[in-house]
């Protein structure tokens, strides 16, 4: 049944765990800034100490590739979970209680240095351990066990523990997840890469990181991933204020905002099996690059077409879910663009991830002011163009190989 669906067996057990370590790491995205503002803290601080987590993410983000190719990603994966909780224990005991903020800034950083280390790092074990004809499902199903974890689960559970163990316990609860999940993920789950995809810990390697950029395809690749994220982390920032202006409340936009997510993990499985069936490339171009730029377009032309209609606005912004997904193939195509540097390779796809937490608010930033939701929303929807025109050139090695061959061939012939 697991083969039929495309979840890896070999890796089961490592899937189960990623979606409860997220869990933990979920249990305060959707109320920590309003938490702390409410008991004092400024909106300036507040943001400070979470520029200062979106900056150790990108950070590990980048870094989780090399470490798995050089480490293994067991051990990549172990560095991930201390990190948390050494994160946690500063971050909870020595910081919040008191709102220190000069504790809770070094220790929240540590703590974004977990999650990272730890979901990419078994993203690039998926990589290693999964056939090519089914990686991009393989690949899906990684992002659909991480969403629930980190956008459904982890804000669910936080809805019924924080009225019963308040905020704090319940930061506290989420080292029992994290315990469990990496648990499952690192020890129960035996599964092994070859020892000949493993290379000593040297500066070189590490430097790989940045080096393997020189290569056209990575860095057209890490374009195509920044622009992946726009939407997903710049729409939080002005929609709520766009809509507002047609009459919906913010609870209706948590409630829409929340549906976007829901759709999107199980949306996340589906274009991971066509991407399989039809091409990953053209499924990234298509749905991915082509289809988020028709969507956000409609996402302005909609409140100001039907005023408001809670259900019409919840489908449009839906669509971004879909549309979302349709970049998990990129994943799967990755590696393959540098298959004999697959985790710097992954470094440079983890580190467009966390380029786009960065530039999507900066845009927004930017433009809003001077432009209005409109103008945000358009700029956005060109970068979604420019991803689907560099697609194409996202060829693997072996495509490249093949291309000049032919075109020596035809060099040879036109001599003769």
């Amino acid at each position: 049944m697991l083969n039929k669906i495309g979840l890896p067996k070999n890796l089961l057990w490592g899937y189960i765990g990623l979606a409860i370590f997220m869990i933990g790491d979920g249990v305060e995205q959707a109320w920590i800034s309003p938490y702390l503002v409410s008991r004092g803290m400024s909106i300036e601080s507040a943001s400070l100490l979470l520029t200062v987590y979106g900056i150790s993410v990108a950070i590990s983000a980048w870094l989780s590739g090399v470490f798995v190719q050089t480490l293994g990603p067991r051990k990549a994966m172990f560095f991930g979970l201390v990190s948390f909780i050494l994160g946690s224990l500063g971050f909870i005991g020595l910081g919040i209680y008191n709102l220190n903020l000069w504790m809770m800034i070094p220790f929240y950083a540590i703590r974004g240095f977990g999650y990272p280390l730890f979901a990419y790092s078994f993203l690039i074990w998926i990589n290693y351990s999964s056939p090519l004809e089914k990686r991009g499902t393989a690949v899906g199903w990684f992002w659909f066990m991480f969403s629930l974890g980190l956008s459904v689960l982890g804000p669910f559970y936080s809805s019924f523990s924080i009225p019963i163990f308040g905020h704090i316990n319940t930061l506290w609860s989420s080292l029992i997840f994290v315990l469990i999940g990496s648990s499952l993920a690192i020890y129960v789950n035996k599964d092994k890469i070859p020892d000949s995809e493993i290379h000593p810990f040297t500066l070189s390697e590490l430097l790989k990181g940045i080096t393997i950029l020189k290569q056209k395809q990575i860095s057209i690749g890490l374009i195509v991933k920044t622009i992946n994220g726009l939407a997903q982390y710049g729409l939080a920032v002005f929609m709520p204020l766009y809509l507002a202006g047609y009459g919906y409340s913010t609870t209706e936009w948590l409630q829409m905002w929340s549906m976007v997510f829901t759709v999107a993990i199980f949306a996340n499985l589906f274009f991971g099996y066509v991407g399989d069936k039809f091409g990953w490339r053209k499924t990234i171009q298509w749905v991915g690059g082509v289809g988020y730029a028709i969507v956000l377009v409609l996402i302005y032309f909609t409140p100001q077409m039907i005023g408001h209609n809670f259900i019409m606005m919840s489908i449009v912004l839906s669509l971004c879910g879909i549309t979302m997904a349709g970049y998990v193939p990129l994943s799967a195509l990755f590696p393959l663009l540098a298959p004999d540097n697959k985790g710097a390779a992954m470094s440079i796809l983890n580190l467009g991830a966390g380029l786009s937490t960065f530039l999507a608010p900066a845009i927004a930033g930017l433009f809003f002011q001077s432009l209005g939701a409109g103008g945000v929303l358009f700029i956005y929807a060109g970068f979604y163009i420019l991803s689907a025109i560099l697609t194409p050139f996202l060829k693997t090695q072996d495509e490249l190989a093949q291309e000049n061959n032919t075109i020596n061939r035809s060099e040879k012939t036109l001599i003769k």
